[in-house]
């Protein structure tokens, strides 16, 4: 099995938008910290959206966000959202054979099982895990954390005394 060029980026953005906690990603530097178009990348944030992975800022600051924490977005969350199809084999498209042994079929078994557990190791690992795996994650994507503005966050204001 070999996932897409749109899931490898999607997990991708989700990584950078970790190492960029606090921060709004804009999207042309994403792009250029791996050697992406700017289109490429624009059309892979409308399903993390829709999904609620990551949440958009429109205007001329704007940028894109986790929606959810890091460790709380699995690389399953991701896959399931950016792959067209988990058929390992013709047979496991609706109708796209004419096989007496479908619904009986050893290969189907073993490959229905094998899909299982890629989907069972995928949900145990997440985003933050990616992220963290690479101490030097922020330099080699090229974000200076401190030269960003912090997000917006709400103030406190402590009651007259």
């Amino acid at each position: 099995m070999r996932l897409t060029k749109q899931t490898n980026y999607a997990v991708r953005i989700l990584m950078y938008c970790a190492a960029n906690d606090g921060h709004l990603s804009r999207i042309p530097e994403v792009a250029k910290a791996y050697g992406v178009s700017e289109l490429f990348l624009f059309k892979i944030l409308q399903p993390l959206n829709r999904a609620g992975l990551i949440e958009t800022v429109r205007g001329r600051n704007g940028g894109v966000r986790l929606a959810r924490a890091a460790d709380r977005i699995t690389l399953f969350d991701v896959i399931k959202v950016t792959e067209d199809s988990f058929a390992m084999a013709e047979c496991f498209e609706d109708g796209a054979v004419e096989c007496p042994l479908v619904d009986s079929c050893g290969l189907n078994s073993a490959l229905r099982k094998a899909l299982n557990a890629f989907f069972d190791v995928l949900s145990e690992y997440t985003i933050d895990d990616l992220v963290k795996a690479r101490p030097q994650i922020n330099f080699l994507l090229g974000i200076d954390t401190v030269n960003l503005p912090k997000r917006p966050v709400a103030a406190v204001v402590a009651p007259a005394a």
